[in-house]
């Protein structure tokens, strides 16, 4: 059996907040991003990054296929709304509360990700909506999030 996918999606803590108030049961990708959004498949697991905080909040599992849905979730950019029209039901993996959320900047010397970027600028690699990370990344990331969890 091929390996799930895992994504880094980035968002404002406002709508990691919203996604939070769902139970995490649904994740939703910008318009402008369908052709990755259609990449995405159950069993995939998705890292949610904090942007102004920058740091890891959690995971989620995609548990189905995507659906189309433009009913209002995320508050998005002020004056710049976006429905996230292309939507998964999802189940939380690993969920953090606010103080125990990872700063990135503490695996930014191990992560295959961010050392495409120049060391300066690392803060680059969470650019954009949503990425695919390598499976050593994948590692990573969850063992951060369970050691952050259990601690």
């Amino acid at each position: 059996m091929e390996e799930a996918t895992t994504w880094v999606l980035t968002s404002s803590p406002d709508n990691h907040t919203a996604t939070r108030e769902t139970g995490f049961s649904v994740i939703g990708l910008k318009e402008r991003n369908r052709k990755r959004a259609e990449r995405i498949e159950p069993g995939d697991r998705i890292v949610l990054y904090l942007t102004k905080e920058m740091t890891f909040g959690g995971s989620i599992i995609v548990t189905g296929d995507m659906f189309e849905d433009r009913a209002k979730i995320w508050p998005g950019k002020p004056g710049n709304p976006d429905p996230y029209p292309w939507r998964f039901p999802t189940e939380p993996e690993v969920v953090l509360s606010p103080d125990q959320h990872v700063p990135a900047e503490r695996l930014k010397d191990t992560m295959a990700h961010i050392q495409k970027w120049p060391a300066d600028h690392w803060k680059l690699a969470f650019q954009g909506q949503i990425r695919e990370v390598t499976n050593a990344d994948a590692k990573l990331l969850l063992k951060s999030l369970r050691a952050a969890q259990s601690a």
